[in-house]
């Protein structure tokens, strides 16, 4: 019979709340400087310049097709060798921007391509900058499209930034190993954690349905 104890839980609980909040700081970073990466990979991949299509889509491809935790070793213990040495916190932020650049590349590219032809035509036919035109008429539509898939690419990638704690990162998920480890509440940390991760998807959830509904309403806003 096991007697469930929450009070080591609950007296560490500060711990696991810093945790927390590095978590979200990283996956916050990750998603704004990764959706900087992934518009301008999108762009790119979109191009008429072959040798840069060509090294976008090697970036995606090896990106893709390899694992989360092999990307984050090579990040913290490969480059070492190269002379560059990160903090686990850092390699953890490089590691998740790679990956969700890779992944937001393609979902990008793809609203893009859903723009018609037309539009764009119709946007030169006004006298419309090269600028503009990417901003008004292709981005933001775009955005509007892919914007779901976007943000369940964010959850999944708050979600799997609990691998961070293999090296060390002080994400939420490292903050639980070290609080099971000094208490051997093992059922009672992982429960505390697992509820959290999800109070946090489903914050974030409603956070990004708040702003889908401001920012992308119909008329788009400037």
């Amino acid at each position: 019979m096991y007697t469930f104890n929450f009070e080591p839980v609950l007296a560490g609980f500060d711990k696991l709340l810093i945790g927390a909040l590095v978590t979200v700081q990283l996956s916050c970073a990750a998603m704004v400087i990764g959706l900087i990466v992934s518009i301008l990979c999108a762009a790119g991949k979109t191009s008429r310049v072959a040798p840069l299509r060509w090294v976008i889509d090697a970036y995606i491809e090896i990106i893709r097709n390899t694992p989360f935790l092999v990307q984050i070793f090579f990040i913290f213990f490969g480059l070492p060798a190269l002379g560059i040495r990160l903090s686990p916190n850092s390699a953890a932020l490089v590691a998740l921007v790679v990956n969700f650049g890779a992944y937001g590349t393609e979902i990008i590219r793809a609203g893009i391509e859903s723009i018609q032809k037309g539009q764009i035509e119709a946007g030169t036919a006004l006298g419309l900058s090269k600028l503009k035109i990417f901003r008004y008429i292709i981005m933001k539509p775009a955005l509007r499209t892919v914007y779901p898939a976007l943000t369940s690419q964010f959850i999944y990638l708050m979600l799997t930034s609990s691998v961070v704690s293999a090296i060390s990162a002080d994400d939420l998920a490292a903050a639980g190993n070290d609080l099971q480890s000094a208490t051997f509440a093992s059922f009672e940390v992982y429960i505390v954690i697992t509820a959290m991760y999800l109070v946090m998807s489903i914050g974030f959830s409603a956070v990004f349905s708040m702003i889908e509904k401001v920012a992308f309403r119909y008329p788009l806003s400037r």
